[in-house]
């Protein structure tokens, strides 16, 4: 319960009101859009080279009133910049590795081009006027400059821009978070500032977080571009023209990052090795997460323990703004701090709190009072710290552009939340987000306000805007080890609204206020493909939908998509109905029954999932992957938005319209799909009508697949594994890397895991299993493997050395043998116990 003064209580209860009661028709107003500064394209300069420098890594380019440079990053990567003369090149907190080691390349120049090239790649740059291109290593143009009213790349006005030639057969993805219903950017005008936007829609043009970076897709290859430029930025992908689309920003440096690839897998590898990947979650992270904004105490408890008694999976219960005394932040109200501890108390439970930035203005508040006595604040003109309204009234925003200030907001979240029990952190209203729309602020600081940052330099807000939420991010990550923490070993989660490039090294990301109807369902999926697409593998929607509330027949088509996305969590608005919920047994038996189906089956599916995990940690992989990510060569994949991949071998294909019982299904060119749920098969290249009535989600496997499964638990680490269930379709030759650690300390990044790389083929009469454990450094509790091999005949004889495998009389009866098999007649399935220290091949004949 709110310990808010009475005065303030009222008037953001009243302010809620309105925004409940206007909902989506209001929400457009409620983030009050950026002024938008167009590019006068008939004020565009053109440059010229004057001279050119050879550097160690590339070129430098002298361009009158500019310097311009050309960095060779890696054989198939470049940076490209244009400054002003003098100005020293910087990065943007978006950028993790920054000691690149230039390849091998060599240098040529005539007739007005200077040439760099590599093994992979050329860049030619035009001297006279200054434009880029790019080919490949058989010569073949990649990407170039396109000339707009004689210039390609300058400064107008004082916003760096930059245009690039396309064509009809060029398609785009990425740009991080944007709403719309396609997957495909083609056509369309986006803008980046990060900005509140409660119950955005599909034309609301400024969401939660700036991810400034693309893929484009050409005749089936792959480049990726990173314009890093915090500023206020837009991107007209062949808005305006099929011939060409351009970037800008209202200001700062015109830089930005080139990468081949050709595939779009590389593009991502490359782009998060220079932006950073994730770092593996905690794998009860990966578990469903419930929550709503106005849980009561007594709610917190009671919704607890009736997933437990309903016997639905939960791992993680959230904890919204009202478990604070008056929304001041590190702060406990009494009647909440015991509800946390009984949810603490019961097996298997995490919590996670939500945190925001401002600080409540109170000399009787210690954090407002350090703050203030170390100069923390963002600050007006005037140089006096700036105070604007949010949840708890007049507050302060910390200036995380300073290390002291981060080091500080990460030292409260260790003693006062992660030393206290919390599990996870919330970071919600980071764009930043601040109730002045009366003010004709934006709703956010004033565009006069500044921090200061590490050197001492004043940096004013619209420099620092898009990064505000990302800094705040890092801090809350780094709490986990900084000194007062009882937490060094254990792995960090956090969960924001805001983010700028590279944050999916600090935090997941949902996105945000989206509402409770049919238009939300649909959008969410091209929303975090795309951010997948940019990056960010931990990705989840509200499930449901925030606001307004939900039928029964949306929230069940809701949670079956839900239970396959990287993050799952069912979170709604139940403060402006307290007679609403939305929890899976809500909306009675028959979406309960679909509820506890779909999450079972997420929860079966946690090995495989975290192998996923795994692997965006490693390459960048999405782990929500849109089809178009492995059948780039696919044109029949390139605008599929209401299906995708969840790994690398399940494609979910749920169902996004009110009322429908059957969908159609495209399956991608270059596998053969098996029918999840009846074992039909279908060649790639088609597309099928699918039954689908309520309780049923169309799912299907790339054939030669390996997924590996587990029982069903009621959390994550209920109980050990020791039975790993590999479920295999098998046409020829399957194989799957398995990748395993504690998953939930940093021992990992001390070597403590295991990879086991699992093969199944086929030869001649007989299958064969085989393993290679390439690493053993964790101490598994593995014992043996269930190898589930479908679309199979009662073998004759399965063997390994000089071990007969013995035929067990039901699947109970081998899971009490130490190795043997069992042949499901009825579905054609062979189930095969193999010990873990199985030395030899299993023949199966």
């Amino acid at each position: 319960m709110s310990l808010m003064k009475p005065n303030i209580k009222i008037l953001v209860s009243i302010i809620l009101a309105l925004l409940i009661t206007f909902s989506s028709a209001f929400s457009s107003a409620f983030a009050a859009a950026p002024q938008e500064t167009p590019l006068n394209e008939n004020n565009l300069e053109t440059l010229y080279v004057n001279g050119a420098q050879k550097t160690s890594d590339g070129v430098k380019f002298d361009l009158g009133k500019y310097d311009g440079y050309i960095h060779l990053l890696s054989k198939d990567m470049i940076k490209v910049s244009v400054l002003p003369k003098g100005t020293a090149e910087t990065d943007s907190p978006a950028i993790a590795k920054k000691d690149w080691k230039a390849p091998e390349f060599s240098t040529k120049e005539n007739q007005n081009v200077y040439s760099l090239k590599t093994t992979d790649i050329t860049v030619d740059i035009s001297e006279k006027p200054f434009g880029v291109k790019i080919l490949d290593k058989y010569g073949k143009v990649i990407n170039e400059d396109y000339s707009k009213n004689g210039s390609s790349v300058g400064y107008e006005n004082g916003k760096p821009y930059f245009f690039k030639k396309t064509d009809s057969s060029e398609n785009f993805y990425g740009f991080g978070e944007q709403t719309g219903s396609t997957l495909n950017k083609r056509g369309k005008s986006m803008g980046m500032w990060n900005s509140d936007s409660y119950g955005y829609n599909n034309s609301t043009k400024y969401v939660y977080t700036t991810i400034p970076f693309f893929i484009g897709l050409k005749n089936g290859n792959a480049y990726g571009i990173l314009f890093d430029n915090p500023y206020h930025s837009y991107y007209n992908m062949a808005n305006e023209s099929n011939d060409y689309y351009y970037i800008y920003a209202d200001g700062g440096p015109l830089t930005y990052y080139f990468m081949n690839g050709p595939s779009i897998s590389h593009v991502l590898d490359q782009y998060t090795e220079l932006t950073g990947k994730i770092n593996l979650p905690p794998e009860w992270a990966l578990g469903l997460q419930q929550s709503a904004w106005a849980y009561t105490p007594e709610q917190l408890v009671n919704v607890t323990q009736t997933y437990r008694n309903k016997g639905i999976p939960l791992d993680t219960m959230n904890f919204d703004i009202d478990y604070m005394n008056g929304y001041r932040m590190f702060t406990f109200n009494d009647a909440y701090k015991q509800a946390f501890d009984t949810v603490k108390s019961t097996p298997g439970m995490h919590t996670v709190v939500i945190n925001d930035p401002g600080i409540k203005q109170d000399t009787n508040y210690s954090v407002f009072n350090e703050g203030t006595a170390n100069d923390y604040w963002v600050k007006n003109a005037d140089g006096t710290p700036y105070i604007g309204p949010v949840w708890a009234g007049d507050s302060a925003f910390p200036n995380f552009l300073s290390s002291n200030v981060r080091n500080w907001w990460s030292s409260n979240i260790a003693t006062s939340l992660l030393n206290e029990g919390v599990d996870g952190i919330w970071n919600d209203m980071n764009e930043p987000a601040v109730f002045n729309d009366d003010q004709g602020l934006g709703h956010t600081l004033p565009s006069d306000s500044y921090g200061v940052d590490d050197q001492g330099n004043k940096v004013l807000a619209p420099a620092f805007h898009n990064m505000y939420g990302g800094l705040e991010d890092e801090a809350s990550y780094n709490a986990w080890t900084t000194p007062g923490s009882n937490n060094s070993n254990k792995r960090p989660f956090v969960l924001s609204r805001d983010m700028y490039a590279g944050t999916q090294r600090y935090a997941a990301v949902w996105t945000g206020d989206s509402l409770s109807d049919w238009e939300h369902l649909q959008m969410s999926i091209p929303m975090n493909t795309n951010i997948g697409l940019s990056g960010q593998a931990f990705v989840g929607n509200d499930i449901g939908g925030f606001g307004n509330e939900a039928t029964p027949e949306l929230f069940a088509r809701w949670i079956e998509t839900g239970a396959f996305l990287p993050f799952s969590r069912i979170h709604y608005d139940q403060w402006s109905d307290r007679n609403y919920h939305q929890e899976p047994w809500s909306f009675g038996p028959e979406v309960e029954s679909i509820s506890k189906k779909y999450i079972d089956l997420r929860y079966q599916l946690l090995p495989y999932l975290y192998n996923a995990f795994h692997e965006a940690s490693v390459n960048g992989t999405p782990v929500e992957q849109p089809l178009v990510y492995q059948f780039q060569k696919d044109p029949g994949t390139y605008n599929i938005d209401d299906q995708y991949m969840f790994g690398d071998s399940l494609m979910i294909a749920p169902v996004v319209t009110q009322g429908a019982t059957s969908r159609s299904v495209y399956l991608p060119k270059g596998a053969t799909w098996i029918n999840y749920w009846d074992q039909k098969e279908y060649t790639g290249g088609q597309t099928i009508t699918v039954d689908a009535p309520l309780d049923y989600m169309p799912i299907f496997v790339k054939k030669d697949s390996i997924i590996p499964t587990r029982e069903v638990q009621q959390y994550t680490g209920q109980d050990k594994l020791t039975n790993l269930t590999l479920d295999t379709y098998l046409n020829h030759d399957a194989s799957y890397s398995f990748y395993e650690d504690d998953g939930s300390t940093l021992n990992h990044n001390k070597g403590q895991y295991n990879v086991t790389d699992l093969n199944v083929s086929k030869k001649g009469n007989h299958i064969e299993f085989s393993q290679d454990k390439k690493v053993q450094k964790y101490d598994s509790a593995l014992q043996s493997y269930t190898l589930k091999l479908h679309n199979a005949q009662d073998p004759k004889k399965v063997k390994a050395a000089n071990t007969t495998y013995k035929k067990a009389g039901s699947l109970d009866d081998l899971s009490k043998q130490e190795n043997g098999y069992y042949f499901d007649s009825n579905s054609g399935v062979l189930y095969v116990k193999i010990p873990v220290n199985e030395k030899g091949k299993v023949f199966i004949r």
